[in-house]
């Protein structure tokens, strides 16, 4: 019997291939050269690639035996997942294997701010000796600001408590007794930048955090502060870091990422006060070679049909036909609960009721907490790092299966405990022959609203003239309402209202509105596809 065919498509080190094993015929293409990637994907079970070689729906469909898309690395803009998970074909990468080079890397450019390192090499090096101008500052017994408490967070963490810096970090997804574990005191944003002598950002780009770091949050630091971005481009808005680096509003700043790259033309190159490099986060051999060979294991994982430790999807897996359309719409129910919720989650349950329950439906529960924590880490997160990711921050998960569903035929409900004691519950359900997914109640409210990219959750005291208040304000700004809803218990009390907006509304139109209604609940949340 012939072997499986695995095509590697970009340079990969030689541990790769051996990792595989012999088990595999290995081939080689050139991933950019599209017609011979087409071409070689014809009778390829696996792919392995990096960043060059796009695995786009064409690839995908000229791929017939194709069982799994191994992307030696973190980020999968190179692939498109959608179309590989409706082909039945596992999509995997290697989410940690760069952990310890980004680390790193932030150390030395906190370093590097700390002692001018790179501005001493260019005076030196241009023939100047100017000491008393490199004059720099020690480390020890500063204060630094980790923003966002992940795998990432916690590493940077252990490497400076070593040289003897008080660490305080701003993350609302943590809880209490990790942070108390990692020997980190938790603050507010506004408390880690008015007391950080550093400050450095680990989150997620999402549409809440772009940007999170502007002017307001830049005069709050220190003169003598300095801030240092190695995560995601953009979390840091880039007009308002040039303009307080040249009024000296605080003392210096690193960026490993920028929201184009490369920068091209950028008023930030050149200034005397900035450390940049070229996204090198991950570029070190080593992360290259654990990358490598983390897909290669999964691919041998993948192709002899076991668990996969590093799958973000789940097309392939044993998995019932009846249970898999609830998996999207699960990890949507996950969005929505994390916008919801406003501080850390200390458990999460994860309730199946109806005819699911006569099936395997494990995988819900890693959809829910995949959903859970897609937008409020700054790892990529699978359907197996889930979990660890709950662990990690102290969550405790249960899946609760009841045959009994007295309104529909199966409904699925989150309910989570979080720090301060308040819970958060929503329940969705999927309705009709093109199971269209939707959410059918939030924290008791009974609703029905097709699950959609953009909502708007607010609770306000039930009273005529609301609508008209809010319709009148979106209109206004532009803003088009898709779909709404309005739930409540008894006239007069605390009304519920869901709306499905067109596009992203603008925060200064939703705090306007919040004022207006007087809401006591109003968040934004953008479902992640």
């Amino acid at each position: 019997m012939s072997k499986p065919v695995v095509l590697i498509a970009e340079e990969l080190s030689p541990a790769t291939v051996d990792a595989l094993g012999p088990d595999f015929d290995v081939r080689n293409v050139d991933g950019t050269d599209r017609a011979a990637l087409l071409s070689a994907l014809a009778d390829a079970d696996a792919i392995l690639i990096r960043s060059a070689t796009q695995v786009d729906a064409e690839a995908i469909a000229a791929a017939k035996k194709l069982k799994v898309v191994a992307r030696a690395g973190v980020g999968l803009d190179n692939v498109d997942v959608k179309a590989a998970t409706t082909a039945g074909v596992m999509v995997v990468n290697a989410p940690t294997s760069n952990i310890i080079s980004a680390a790193e890397l932030t150390i030395g450019h906190i370093l590097s701010l700390a002692r001018h390192i790179p501005a001493g090499h260019v005076s030196l090096s241009a023939g100047e000796w100017k000491r008393s101008a490199y004059t720099g500052t020690e480390l020890y017994e500063k204060t630094v600001g980790i923003i966002g408490l992940g795998r990432i967070g916690a590493l940077i963490t252990a490497r400076l408590q070593a040289f003897g810096m008080e660490v305080i970090a701003y993350d609302p997804y943590i809880t209490a007794a990790r942070a108390q574990q990692l020997g980190v005191q938790t603050v507010s944003l506004d408390d880690l930048l008015e007391r950080s002598d550093f400050v450095t950002i680990h989150m997620p780009r999402t549409p809440e955090t772009l940007g999170m770091i502007s002017t307001e949050q830049l005069q709050k630091m220190k003169k003598t502060a300095y801030v240092v971005n190695v995560a995601r481009g953009g979390l840091i808005d880039e007009a308002a870091l040039h303009d307080a680096l040249v009024a000296g509003e605080i003392a210096g700043a690193a960026l490993d990422v920028f929201v184009q790259e490369p920068p091209k033309e950028s008023p930030l190159l050149g200034l005397p006060n900035l450390i940049v490099t070229p996204h090198l986060g991950a570029s070190t051999d080593d992360a290259q070679e654990k990358a490598g060979i983390s897909v290669a294991k999964s691919v041998r994982l993948a192709l002899a049909g076991e668990l996969v430790p590093d799958a973000v999807n789940v097309a392939g897996g044993v998995i019932d036909p009846y249970v898999r359309p609830g998996i999207p719409l699960v990890e949507k129910l996950g969005q929505l609960f994390s916008g919801l919720a406003h501080g850390a989650l200390t458990s999460l349950d994860v309730e199946v009721r109806g005819e699911l329950v006569d099936y395997d439906v494990s995988v819900l529960k890693l959809a829910a907490l995949k959903g859970v924590f897609t937008n409020v880490v700054s790892e990529s997160v699978s359907y197996v790092n889930a979990p660890l990711l709950a662990e990690q921050r102290g969550v405790q998960v249960r899946l609760i299966t009841e045959s009994d569903s007295p309104e529909y035929r199966n409904v699925i409900t989150l309910r989570g405990a979080l720090a301060d004691g308040t819970q958060v519950s929503v329940s969705g359900t999927l309705t009709g022959p093109k199971q269209s997914e939707k959410l059918v109640g939030i924290d008791g409210y009974d609703l029905e609203v097709p699950i959609a990219k953009h909502h708007i959750v607010m609770t306000y005291a039930d009273r005529p003239g609301i609508v008209a208040i809010y319709g009148q304000e979106f209109g206004e700004a532009g803003i088009n309402i898709a779909g709404m809803q309005i739930a409540r218990r008894e006239a007069g009390g605390t009304a519920l209202s869901v709306l499905t907006v067109d596009s992203p509304v603008p925060t200064e139109v939703l705090e306007r509105v919040r004022e207006a209604i007087d809401a006591q609940v109003f968040v934004e949340i953008d479902i992640t596809e």
